[in-house]
């Protein structure tokens, strides 16, 4: 008979989460108490991240693990992308009282798999849970910049590169692949198609499902002089535009260098649209000063431009190009 945490209890649930996860290098004191203890001495970025059942992912689609270590990747990337070190997470949870246990099971085992493979000394050190009519998650990371400066996204000057790290695209292929594979006619998610998608499409469904962010990059961009840096979650158009009006710049794309570095990844093609429009590859877009700060592992795909009108823009190929991506507020989703 499936165990739910109705069943089980609070008190019961929560000993079956902690069982999976592992300790923090940075923690003095880990999850049971009121608080989670972490070494200081420096300073610290904060960021938080929310993921609801519906808009966000598809139990349908998503394992307990997978969706775990998206939670973790997609908040690991947004402390890499200040130039920081991830140290610690919190994970605030809450689902109805018919979920099985096994799933939020699943789920730690994911955020530590996450945290040890992209983050290692990283780990969840505290959370909540609550109820809900659908799972909702928000995760809180933290991270240290140990002597770095922050990289913001206001630094672009003209006259710097413009590269990345990370996949591309391949995260809104799987997408699009999932909605059309994946999913009835209106809309709603089911997991009959999975098997044959993963199979034939492996490096699109990874990326959308449980995503690899360049953690590492993260710290070592900031020590190598980026000017500004961003995690892409949004899609490249619309990220890219936020470094641009922060740093009241023009960012010039180049498609023959997007195409050359990103086209194709693991025998899946990817379309320039796919990657300027696609969102939740969680790569790193940088700027850097001149070509020999350009780190291993970042690809130059452009260049920054003094901005040429009121408004900062994006251009591609010289032609301006109109963000879209990812939008919580305005895009409408298939069984939405």
């Amino acid at each position: 008979m499936m165990e739910t945490v109705g069943a089980l209890g609070e008190s019961r649930v929560l000993r079956r989460i902690l069982d999976r996860l592992g300790h923090a290098s940075g923690a003095l004191v880990g999850p049971g108490d009121d608080c989670a203890v972490l070494r200081g001495g420096g300073d610290l970025v904060v960021t938080t991240d929310t993921m609801i059942e519906g808009p966000d992912f598809r139990l349908a689609w998503h394992s307990g693990f997978e969706l775990g270590w998206k939670l973790a990747a997609t908040n690991l990337s947004d402390v890499a992308s200040m130039g920081a070190v991830p140290t610690a997470l919190t994970l605030a949870l809450a689902c109805p009282r018919e979920t099985p246990v096994e799933l939020l099971e699943q789920l730690a085992s994911g955020m530590e798999a996450a945290c040890r493979a992209l983050a290692p000394g990283c780990g969840v050190v505290g959370g909540d849970l609550a109820t809900a009519p659908v799972l909702t998650a928000a995760v809180t990371a933290i991270g240290e910049l140990r002597g770095a400066t922050p990289v913001l996204r206001s630094g672009a000057t003209a006259g710097d590169i413009v590269a990345y790290a990370g996949d591309l695209g391949l995260a809104g292929t799987g997408l699009a692949l999932l909605f059309r594979e994946g999913a009835d006619d209106t809309g709603v998610a089911h997991s009959e198609a999975l098997a044959g998608l993963w199979s034939e499409h492996p490096e699109a469904m990874a990326a959308q499902l449980a995503p690899t962010p360049p953690v590492t990059l993260g710290p070592s961009a900031a020590h190598a002089g980026a000017t500004a840096m961003l995690d892409v979650s949004d899609s490249l158009s619309l990220d890219a535009a936020r470094i641009a009006r922060a740093s009241g710049v023009d960012l010039a794309f180049d498609s023959g260098l997007l195409q050359a570095g990103f086209g194709e990844r693991g025998g899946e093609a990817v379309s320039l649209d796919a990657m300027l429009t696609g969102g939740e590859d969680h790569g790193l877009l940088a700027t850097f000063p001149d070509r020999s700060a350009l780190l291993d592992g970042f690809v130059r795909i452009g260049e920054v431009r003094a901005r040429a009108e009121d408004e900062p823009r994006l251009l591609v190929d010289g032609a301006e190009f109109v963000p879209g991506g990812w939008d919580p507020y305005r895009i409408s989703l298939p069984g939405m």
